[in-house]
């Protein structure tokens, strides 16, 4: 099956990071604490009091397009860490976005996705 969208899970999305608090641990300009050739196109951190697949907060990349809105995530692998994680992108620019996707993309490590919000609701996906 081709990959569908679904607006409620959106809804989910919208509801943990506006009803979370976002913690940047890592500013824009600043290099990975492990990787020091990994420089951060954008402010980056996670939501406080959430919980990811790596046991840690929910991990978001914060832009500048002042638009208030989480409209993508991006879904990144990472073959060194045996792990798949989910970020959430908010208030990013277009400029911000594909740079976003240079820097999760820039090793032969780590590959990402990246999701744009839906607005339909698929058949299977509707409560019972």
């Amino acid at each position: 099956m081709e990959f569908q969208n679904n607006a409620l899970f959106w809804q989910k999305i919208d509801t943990l990071f506006f009803s979370s608090d976002v913690v940047i641990n890592r500013p824009k300009k600043t290099a990975h604490p492990t990787y020091a050739n990994l420089i951060y196109p954008v402010d980056y951190g996670y939501l406080k009091d959430t919980v990811s697949g790596d046991n840690e907060g929910i991990d978001v990349f914060v832009g500048s397009a002042n638009n208030h809105l989480v409209e993508y995530i991006v879904i990144a692998v990472d073959i060194l860490k045996k792990d798949v994680e989910v970020k959430i992108l908010y208030d990013c620019s277009e400029k911000e976005i594909t740079d976003i996707l240079f820097f999760l993309n820039q090793t032969d490590f780590q590959k990402a996705v990246l999701i744009k919000k839906g607005t339909e609701i698929p058949i299977w996906a509707e409560s019972k």
